[in-house]
């Protein structure tokens, strides 16, 4: 492979900081796929743990304003009345799921800072990775106790946070500072979460939907206790942790001068990038309920899951990333050069705004009748296509330019966009029951042009400062 297609590698993270270990993980492992074995390993951990997240997802809204919120039902949650009368105060039905939602998805994108640090200053990514999944997999099965709701979801907050960025961060480890593959690695590791996100919503989407809800959670928790024995499994193939050392602790080898610019470019990109994946996030709240309400899903007969939506997006999602991968591929091999991490992210927000223009003219042209779904497949291709350019480059920037020594806890701080965008989600899609459907697509319509505008802004007086992280890293090795 060539240095031409190793910049192809297209929509995913072209560096990661490296940190010791031994010489034996990774020299000449090609096992899985041309990669290490390791990659499989974290692929398909990763894959169980998102199926598990993405299956809590894709139910909670829907079993909330279907079920759990409704008056016969909602008095059976421990806490819930307490919270009503006064975090929630005045929220009932839909806008109380959205708020909930949001809540929950933006608290699993907190809590990823702390698990970073408590990886890198105290227990190593190991252990902390496997709490994370241990409280995790408790949270899918309190799901089956309807009054545990809330504190199901505080135990899916806390595991998320201590298992996200600790596997994340050592995908990259996986290769030496000179080995071309780990240019592609990202986008392996991409790929098997979207085959979790399309197996999510047709397996516990549907026994949520069509047998019981709890049957659906439960199959989340299943799949997670799979993944961590995966995990267990995969050690001989991983690199070594810090907690491995001689002493026991992490190693730290201090901030460069030069990391403090970049951290700061980061930093603005953190808010920046929030705004502009707010229609993405929204696909699992409010549109889920447009959907639900709207939506023609009644074929020959048979009514389709709602959640199957989702499955539909993720399918997308998945082809897309293939496809926009092999593009930028092609591309480089015929000139040489393709867009840098932020140039990528300007086109992706360029299809976001056409995603969203989707859904407006299907709001706009649908009156009473119900809504077909030409409009919302064409939202899901363009959102898919500025995904692929968008969330898995923002994550490759984010780890290319972590200084070694905040590792983990870097990749903590990207999450920091989706903590804000689900929080934002959540008190945007509470807007659906009361605002034209018109006015509240448009609404996300112009979130993604925003992040087209700030993007190109950023590019231009940030984009040196956030280029050249992993030729020094490389030359210094």
């Amino acid at each position: 492979m060539d240095n031409n297609n190793t910049k192809s590698a297209m929509t995913v993270a072209e560096a990661t900081p490296e940190l010791d270990f031994p010489e034996e993980a990774v020299a000449d492992d090609r096992a899985f796929l041309g990669h290490p074995r390791g990659l499989g390993y974290l692929s398909f951990v990763e894959g169980c743990e998102r199926f598990s997240y993405y299956s809590m997802q894709t139910l909670l809204v829907l079993y909330m304003v279907k079920y759990l919120l409704l008056p016969e039902n909602i008095g059976k949650v421990i806490g819930l009345d307490w919270l009503r009368t006064g975090y929630y105060a005045g929220l009932s039905g839909q806008p109380l799921a959205s708020a909930i939602f949001g809540d929950y998805t933006s608290l699993v994108y907190l809590t990823p800072i702390l698990g970073g640090i408590v990886a890198d200053r105290w227990l190593g990514r190991r252990a902390t990775l496997i709490a994370g999944a241990l409280i995790m997999s408790l949270g899918h099965f309190l799901m089956a106790f309807e009054g545990m709701f809330l504190f199901a979801l505080i135990s899916l907050v806390v595991g998320v946070g201590l298992f996200k960025g600790n596997i994340a961060s050592q995908v990259g480890e996986l290769y030496k500072p000179n080995d071309l593959r780990r240019a592609m690695a990202f986008q392996i590791f991409y790929i098997a979460i979207n085959v979790s996100v399309i197996a999510a919503p047709l397996i516990s989407g549907t026994l949520g939907e069509k047998v019981g809800w709890h049957y659906g959670f439960g199959t989340a928790g299943v799949v997670m206790v799979l993944g961590l024995v995966l995990y267990l499994r995969a050690r001989p193939h991983l690199p070594a942790d810090a907690a491995d050392t001689k002493d026991g602790k992490a190693k730290s080898t201090g901030l460069e001068r030069s990391d403090w610019p970049r951290l700061g470019a980061l930093a603005i990109l953190v808010p920046v990038l929030a705004i502009a994946i707010l229609t993405n996030q929204e696909i699992f709240n409010a549109y889920l309920v447009w959907a639900d309400a709207k939506f023609q899903l009644t074929f020959f007969g048979e009514t389709l899951p709602t959640s199957w939506m989702i499955t539909i997006d993720a399918t997308l999602s998945f082809s897309m990333l293939v496809a926009v991968a092999a593009f930028w591929k092609w591309r480089s091999d015929r000139t040489g050069r393709e867009p840098d991490e932020l140039g990528k992210m300007i086109i992706g927000s360029v299809f976001t705004v056409m995603g969203g223009m989707c859904l407006v003219i299907a709001a706009a042209t649908a009156g009473d009748a119900k809504i077909g779904l030409f409009w919302p497949v064409m939202f899901h291709l363009f959102n898919s296509i500025g995904f692929a350019h968008v969330l898995p480059v923002s994550l490759a920037l984010f780890t290319k330019v972590a200084p070694r020594a905040l590792n983990a806890t870097v990749v903590g701080i990207y999450y920091l966009a989706f903590f804000a965008a689900n929080k934002t989600v959540g008190i945007v899609g509470g807007w659906y029951s009361s605002m034209d459907t018109v006015h509240f697509w448009l609404l996300h319509v112009a979130t993604a042009a925003f992040g087209l505008v700030a993007f190109a802004v950023l590019r231009m007086f940030l984009g040196n400062i956030l280029a050249d992280k992993d030729e020094e890293r490389s030359q210094g090795a």
